[in-house]
């Protein structure tokens, strides 16, 4: 969970991460080198997405030379149910996105709280 809240602490790999959530297909670090208005140096968008591969936000497979990026939503919703929709939500709510992202939902029902 540190992992997580660490690696989309930062402005620009939570923009990066939402954008790759809303995406159905797998994206190229390519599509990066310009995130929310800024130059994004290739050198720090390899760390940026090192860091989200490595806690475990993001699936990368190389193709020819490229890496493509997938999210790793449905398996991270199965271990921390809501987590990753409300750290995207807020950031859609934050950056004014009108659209806020598609996410695999949980077909479980919400846990209510017994009354006391």
């Amino acid at each position: 969970m540190e992992g997580i809240l660490h690696a989309l602490s930062d402005p620009v790999r939570v923009a990066m991460y939402a954008d790759i959530v809303a995406q159905n297909c797998p994206q190229s670090c390519s599509n990066f080198l310009k995130v929310s208005d800024k130059a994004i140096p290739k050198s720090t968008l390899s760390q940026h997405f090192k860091i989200l591969r490595e806690a475990g936000l993001i699936l990368s497979e190389r193709h020819g030379v490229e890496l493509q990026n997938v999210s790793r939503c449905t398996e991270l919703e199965a271990r921390f149910p809501g987590l990753i929709r409300a750290i995207v939500t807020a950031h859609a709510i934050q950056s004014g996105d009108e659209a806020l992202p598609k996410m695999a939902t949980s077909k479980r029902p919400a846990k209510r709280a017994a009354a006391k």
